[in-house]
């Protein structure tokens, strides 16, 4: 029992430096985000733009870049306003108003061979019941989405892939006020769930074998 209690711990703490530390500057991914702004600050969604209602005078931004994990992601650049993006875009009865900042990235993030569009806003005015999908189908065609219905073009950009892993090492994406590089989601988050589960049931185990030398 000695050497499988002083094996345990060993592996416990090999497990927690696995799920809190990611490969070094292994991989990073090249993808659209999506996010949306709130007092004055951008948040990362929560759901898909295909599941998210707004409401009118939301104010909603697209990212292309290369994130390696949650701490990485870059939000879109610049300051957002609605009333000055939707400044010449009348309310009407039936529909909403969606203020979208597009963010095609920098050069470092562009696939080979492309380079981004300059960064745009757009004024959407769509049924009061429309989705963010909708609205920015209706300002930035075309889109490109996957089997899986992940966002892969905006405005035709990028031509081609789709959340394609690419090397990460160095690669800082976000520049400029507000353009910082928390608040995504946590690749890592699938080794994480591992450690958790793997930790659980390292610590059952533990307690049975206790149980049984008492008993």
């Amino acid at each position: 029992m000695t050497v499988v209690r002083r094996t345990l711990p060993a592996l416990v703490a090999a497990l927690l430096l696995l799920g809190s530390a990611g490969p070094a500057g292994a991989t990073g991914y090249r993808y659209w985000s999506f996010w949306e702004r709130t007092g004055g600050h951008w948040t990362y969604a929560t759901q898909g733009p295909a599941f998210v209602r707004p409401d009118d005078g939301a104010v909603q931004g697209f990212r292309f870049a290369v994130s390696a994990d949650s701490a990485d992601a870059s939000r879109p650049r610049g300051t957002a306003d609605f009333d000055t993006i939707c400044a010449g875009t009348p309310a009407g009865p039936g529909t909403k108003r969606v203020a979208l900042v597009l963010d095609f990235g920098t050069r470092s993030d562009a696939p080979s061979g492309e380079t981004p569009p300059a960064r745009r806003t757009a004024c959407a005015r769509v049924p009061s019941d429309a989705t963010t999908a909708d609205a920015l189908a209706a300002v930035a065609k075309p889109l490109r989405y996957d089997a899986n219905a992940l966002l892969c073009a905006v405005a035709g950009y990028p031509q081609e892939g789709c959340g394609e892993q690419v090397s990460a090492a160095g690669k800082r994406s976000g520049s400029g006020t507000d353009g910082g590089t928390d608040g995504g989601p946590s690749l890592g988050l699938p080794i994480g769930t591992g450690v958790v589960v793997l930790l659980a049931g390292a610590a059952v185990w533990q307690a049975r074998r206790r149980r049984d030398e008492s008993g």
